[in-house]
This record gives C-alpha cells, structure tokens and sequence, in this order.
C-alpha cells in the first residue's frame, strides 16, 4: 500500500479537571512510514502518551480528542468501540509500559496470547496454542513449550515484556505503538528488548510508533524524532541531527541533563579507606525455602545474597549494580532490617544484634532510606511537614525544634517552607522525592539507603535531584549505599562500584577501574549493554 502508514495532523487531547480545562497535546502532527521508527521524547506531562492512547482511542471518554490520525488511510479519530475494537491488535498494536500490570494475572501467558490470535483471526484453539508456543520461541523465551503454561508472575521482568511483544506483533500489525518499553528493565535486557524490537521491525516491515525519555533507546533504535514539552512539538529532526545540532533550547537542555556512560566521574580528595567506615557488612548471607504445595513440605532453597562483605566509609557512596534477581535489593533490605545472622552488621562500631531498648533506637536513627517511588513511599494522609517531622518525633524531639529542623530541611532541598501543609499529590514527582530526601536527612543519618532513587523521575529532574545528592554529601559527610541499574547514574555519583551476578560480588572497586578496566565478563556485559548516547556508535555496537 502506497503513502504513509500513519498519518497524524493537528492532533488535540484535552481534559476537564477541577481548575478548568487542561490541554495536553496542542495540535500534534506525525507521520510514521513502513519499516520506519519515530520517537516521540520528553518529560511526563509533555503530552507523548496522550497521543499514542488517542491514536488507539484508549483514552477515557471525558477526554476530547479532535485532528486527523489515519492508519493506512482510514480515520481513526470519531470511530466506534467497536470498528477501534478490530484494529487494535490486528493494524496497530501496543506495548504497554508495565507488562506485569498490562497481563492478566489468572490466565497463563500462552492462553493470553491465544486469545489474542482467536479475537482477529479465523484459528482453532489448537492451531493458536501452536501458534503461541512459536511466537514466545520468536521472541526468545527460553523453553516456550514450558513458558506457554506459565503465570506472569512466575517470569522475570525482561521475560513478561517478551511476552507483550509476541501478543503485540501476533496479529502481523502494520504499525506498534510502544510506550516506554524499557524503563522497568535492567540495561542487559533493555537492550535484549530493543534488539529484538528491531529485528522484528525489519522482518515485518512494521512502522514503530515509540514513546520515550530515554535518549540512549532512541539514539540506538529511531530514525525520526519528535520533542514534545507542554503538548506542543518543539523540534522534530533526523535522530543523527537531533544528537549533532539540536536546535531548541528545551532539547539541548534534556540532551544536557542525561548521564552518559562515558562521561565525567565523581573525584573525592580524600580517599574511602583513609575515612573510619560508617557501615561494616561481613559475610552477610540470605536464604529463601522452596515449598511444594503438593508435598507440602520444603523442597529446596534459593541462595538470594551469598558471603557478602563490605565497608562504607563517611561521605562516599558506594553503588551495587546487577540485573534483577542478582540479590542487590535483598542485601539492601537485609542491611535496612539490621539482619541476624548469618553474617553481621556493624553501624558505627555497634552491632544492632546485641543493643537494646535507647541504644537500640538511637542506632536506628543513625540509617535511614529513600525508596524508588516517592508517591508510593510516603504517606498521602500526611501533610509534608509531618512527614519530615515523623522521624524526629519518634526520636524524641520537641515539637518546637522539630518544627525548626523541618523548615530548615525543606530549605535544605530546595522545597518551599510554606508549602509544609499540602498533602504530597500536590507535589509534582521530583518534589515527592525531595521530600523523601528530607524525610530521610531528618534524624542526621551515618548512612543513607537509595533505592533506585531515580528510576521514576525524567532525565532533567533526574539530574537536580544528583546534583542535589552530591551537595548534601559534601555538606554533611553523609555516606550513600546505592542500588541501582542505570550505570551511567552510578559513574556520575558514586565512588566505588560493586557488581553483584548470582548473590555475590563478582567485582569490586573504584568506579574509574571498573567502568575503564572492567575484570570480571559480567561487568563487561553490562557496560556493553548501555547504549551510547551517539546514534552512529549505538547502531554500531548494537551490529545494526
């Protein structure tokens, strides 16, 4: 079929709320050729998955959507439920953000995508069951004769988003649509997902609608690109021109803002081993008991984090990288519970296991943690004040020094002082977690936890809250245990670096020999997986 797959023009999205109308897409125009990739990029609220859900009609029905979005020539904008009802799947596909939220828990994954098959074609139960068993072997789940038979949730994170590409391209669809399709990802996978994306574009020559803020995904995988910022496109270039020459002042600043792989690392004049350690975690081991139901008895156990040993000395940060399942949350969350053996904890020369009572609660205070979602980690029936000022009451403090180290922590961090009585959905997400940064600075903490403390935000926002980070820790001496995945964020903050594979540190060291002279293959894995943010590089190394 000649002319564009996907015709976009003067596209509108607007909503109704209780301050009046909200515009979030204000007259959109894309096109989308066969066997081609359009990012669209930019910061939430800049209105890029209005578009792609108003493209599918999968917005609510108090959204008012008016413009022009032809798919192979017919308009999309205007049609009936049910005539959207037989596209969506068979023309267009989508592949959600979340695939363990988008699946339905209670069908196995094979019969999902069977029912994906049987609502556009004319296919037995039998041959669709086939069918599905090939289309997870497509997309490289290991044993699909057995994953077929398998629940969401017994997958891991990059083996769920296989499974939504597979229901995705199914149908054959001339164009997908995906929105953020590897934000939940660890980077060896994200790249697994997007080599495959690719590789799947190429043999169907399907059009590629991806919506991003990632802009290593879009250097390694676009043609085109699309910056939107407060529902308007701002630029829109040849993804090589865009990295090359951009042009608006908004894109150079996200450009700006992303942490690069290669870029600067963090120095510190006075060396980890020369400071007293603020954290001592010796041989510290977790072990999970596998149950059968049928037997009813214990069949087996899994090893989560295995003889595992560090010091963390004051006003350095130490980062532990690793895909999902490596054991890197487990050792956060064993250190954050002061675990009993086997191994043990020493904060401040104190082991937790042998204080008690006002010792015990004064050690308590001496580590504290920000959580990777602030909107879900603190509490929406308190006020921001009191949510700073929680720690210090179960500390003891008295309501008027309380009040006083609150305002002085909102200042702190960069947050309104007469803003202490809004509730925290009146903060926008990179405030949410500024306050949590508060919340945690509250009792004068050694050591603070930061749990993927930046995987929720955007790249600009990203970049306050490290800048942010750093200005904290050179203040106060705080020390950083760092979980995290994006190792571009870890070569920006971190002084050491230690790579957890299978529960155990396979590596570790200063940031600059294991980013410049990685020893152990797993961490050369992982640092290859980062795309780079230079179009031409990223399809090299991708062999694209």
């Amino acid at each position: 079929m000649s002319g564009p797959l996907l015709e976009v023009s003067g596209l509108r999205v607007a909503f109704g709320s209780e301050a009046g109308r909200v515009d979030a897409v204000r007259g959109l125009d894309v096109t989308v050729e066969r066997g081609k990739t359009v990012a669209i990029v930019g910061e939430s609220g800049s209105g890029k998955s209005a578009s792609a859900l108003a493209v599918m009609g999968l917005l609510p029905d108090s959204a008012l959507v008016t413009g022009s979005a032809r798919c192979n020539g017919r308009e999309l904008i205007g049609l009936g439920d049910r005539e959207l009802s037989a596209i969506r799947g068979n023309e267009i596909a989508m592949i959600f953000q979340d695939p363990l939220s988008s699946l339905t828990p209670v069908f196995t994954v094979g019969a999902q995508i069977v029912e994906a098959l049987q609502a556009h074609r004319s296919i037995s139960a039998a041959a669709a069951r086939v069918r599905a068993v090939e289309l997870l072997d497509a997309v490289g789940i290991p044993d699909p004769q057995t994953r077929a038979h398998a629940y969401p949730h017994q997958l891991s994170g990059g083996q769920r988003q296989r499974v939504m590409i597979a229901m995705a391209i199914a149908n054959e669809p001339d164009l997908i649509i995906a929105d953020e399709p590897t934000t939940a990802l660890d980077v060896t996978v994200a790249a697994q997902v997007l080599t495959l994306l690719a590789t799947l574009q190429r043999e169907t020559d399907a059009g590629l609608l991806l919506i991003t803020h990632d802009f290593g995904v879009v250097a390694r995988i676009a043609d085109d690109v699309i910056v939107m910022h407060d529902g308007r496109a701002v630029e829109r270039a040849p993804v090589a021109g865009l990295f090359d020459d951009p042009r608006d002042p908004y894109t150079v600043r996200l450009l700006n803002a992303v942490p690069r792989i290669d870029g600067p690392m963090r120095r510190r004049a006075v060396l980890g081993d020369q400071r007293p350690p603020v954290l001592t975690v010796r041989g510290l081991s977790k072990t999970y008991g596998l149950t059968s139901r049928l037997l009813r008895r214990r069949t087996g156990e899994v090893r989560a984090v295995n003889d595992v040993s560090f010091d963390l000395a004051a006003g350095e940060t130490l980062a532990i990288v690793g895909e999902s399942g490596s054991g890197k949350s487990t050792t956060l969350h064993e250190i954050m519970g002061f675990a009993a053996p086997p191994g043990t904890i020493s904060v401040n020369d104190m082991d937790p296991a042998t204080t008690r009572g006002r010792t015990a609660r004064a050690l308590r205070q001496e580590i504290s943690m920000v959580f990777q979602d602030p909107a879900g980690a603190l509490d929406p029936r308190m006020t921001a004040h009191d949510i700073v000022a929680e720690p210090l009451r179960v500390a003891g403090r008295a309501p008027a020094e309380a009040a006083a180290r609150v305002t002085e922590l909102f200042t702190r961090v960069g947050l309104d002082a007469g803003h202490g009585q809004r509730f925290p959905r009146a903060f926008s997400g990179g405030q949410r977690q500024r306050l949590a940064i508060a919340r945690a600075l509250a009792t004068e903490p050694s050591v603070i936890a930061l749990d993927e403390p930046l995987s929720a935000l955007d790249v600009s926002i990203q970049a306050d809250i490290l800048e942010l980070l750093c200005e904290i820790q050179d203040a106060t001496g705080v020390a950083y245990l760092l979980v995290a995945h994006d190792l571009a964020v870890v070569r920006k903050i971190a002084h050491r670096v230690a790579v957890m594979q299978g529960g155990e540190f396979v590596e570790i060291g200063p940031v600059a020999d294991v980013f410049e002279r990685p020893q152990h293959p797993y961490t050369r894995q992982l640092i290859a997986a980062v795309p780079p943010l230079d179009p031409r590089r990223a399809r090299i190394e991708a062999g694209a």
